[in-house]
């Protein structure tokens, strides 16, 4: 049975007594006994040395994407609340934000796709205390998508943002502690980390082999199937294409007003790609694109998770909605993770290669070998960082 950094707790929180501790995680980091990191930290070090600070969409997950916010007082836990994603500020902690703070306590439950955008405040977090002798400690938690597949191109420098922190695949297979020992050292960051591992997690097991509830980490990640489907499917967030925000199965329902639901299954499944249906199907919005509006879409249908390709299976759904709707199919215009003068998709592919292969017809499965072979180079130079079978 898997074991929590979280569930090691009496290990090590004799080192937090006494100290004043920000502690940045959300409801989904919870144990086995459904009891929350903060809450361990406040019977450890006591109310007046504890206090919040919230990633993207806020400590309770009710804030949407790219929706940002404002520091606060949480009413119900009684603390204070600062926020790491706010209009202008960088993205990044502020700079009054390490005083008098000892330890940056960072447990959250990621989705194992790139875009997520919890590791890269934890990215900013390394960068902030870099040389400044505050502790930056990381509870590790599970990949949902497991450890051992990578697939996508490797982010380009020249994309770096907040959907791309760092030179890892599209789905990377790294935890939090890897990620952050990976970061730091290709960084050369003269941090102060502390990561506290799992026990007995292999990087084979999917989420559903933990046999652990799924608490949502997110407001539109409601269940594992979301988060297996999310590397293919969130590609349609830079499109006029709605990837099924605003409805109860956001990225396995996506469409528009203008598909015809019934022929866009049939080109798709005549791809018979790998552990994957498409279902003819129609959805109203109740926010975001089309909110309203009858679309007519498909279902994604995982039948093979360990077969499934999901961000080749994106790709190719670009391509299928650019060959039957090229007079209604458009790139997303606006800023997208508030980057203005770099398109959305070429954001979240971390390169503009996937864009333009699409755009003049280029060899898709040409661009997959690429990535398959520097995934097999990202991964000798990244072994050093990896911290489970």
């Amino acid at each position: 049975m898997t074991i929590l950094a979280s569930e090691r707790w009496e290990e090590f929180a004799d080192g937090l007594r006494g100290r004043q501790v920000a502690v940045v995680s959300h409801p989904a980091a919870v144990d086995r006994a459904y009891r929350t990191t903060l809450e361990k930290c406040l019977r450890t070090c006591g109310r007046e040395r504890v206090a919040i600070w919230s990633a993207e969409h806020g400590y309770w997950g009710v804030y949407q994407d790219m929706e940002t916010f404002a520091d606060d007082w949480d009413p119900w836990w009684r603390l204070p609340n600062l926020s790491l994603y706010r209009e202008g500020a960088g993205l990044e902690p502020p700079a009054e934000a390490g005083t008098g703070v000892d330890v940056v306590l960072f447990e959250m439950q990621d989705v194992g796709a790139r875009y997520y955008t919890y590791f890269h405040t934890l990215a900013r977090i390394l960068d902030r205390f870099s040389g400044t002798g505050v502790e930056v400690w990381v509870l590790d938690r599970p990949n949902p998508l497991g450890g051992r597949i990578r697939e996508g191109p490797l982010l380009e420098p020249a994309y770096r943002s907040f959907v791309g922190s760092h030179p890892v695949p599209v789905r990377h297979g790294l935890t939090a502690c890897e990620f952050a020992l990976l970061y730091a050292r290709d960084r050369g960051l003269d941090v102060d980390l502390r990561p506290i591992l799992m026990k007995s997690w292999r990087r084979k097991m999917l989420w559903p082999q933990l046999h652990r509830d799924w608490v949502p980490p997110s407001p539109n990640m409601p269940a594992f199937i979301t988060a297996l489907v999310y590397p293919g499917l969130c590609l349609l967030e830079a499109t006029n294409v709605s990837e099924g925000r605003g409805t109860t199965r956001p990225f396995e329902w996506f469409g528009a007003p203008w598909i015809d639901p019934f022929r866009l299954c049939r080109r798709l499944n005549e791809l018979r790609l790998p552990g994957v249906v498409f279902r003819p199907h129609v959805f109203r919005p109740q926010a975001r694109k089309y909110a309203g509006e009858a679309c007519g879409g498909a279902q994604v249908h995982v039948t093979d998770p360990e077969r499934f390709q999901p961000f080749f299976t994106g790709v190719l759904i670009l391509r299928t909605l650019m060959e039957l709707h090229p007079d209604r199919f458009a790139w997303r215009e606006e800023p997208y993770e508030f980057v203005r003068d770099i398109p959305a998709i070429d954001l979240l592919c971390g390169t503009d290669r996937v864009r333009k292969a699409l755009e003049t017809g280029g060899d898709l499965d040409d661009l997959r070998r690429e990535w398959a072979e520097a995934a097999v180079a990202w991964t000798e130079r990244a072994a050093d960082v990896f911290q489970y079978p």
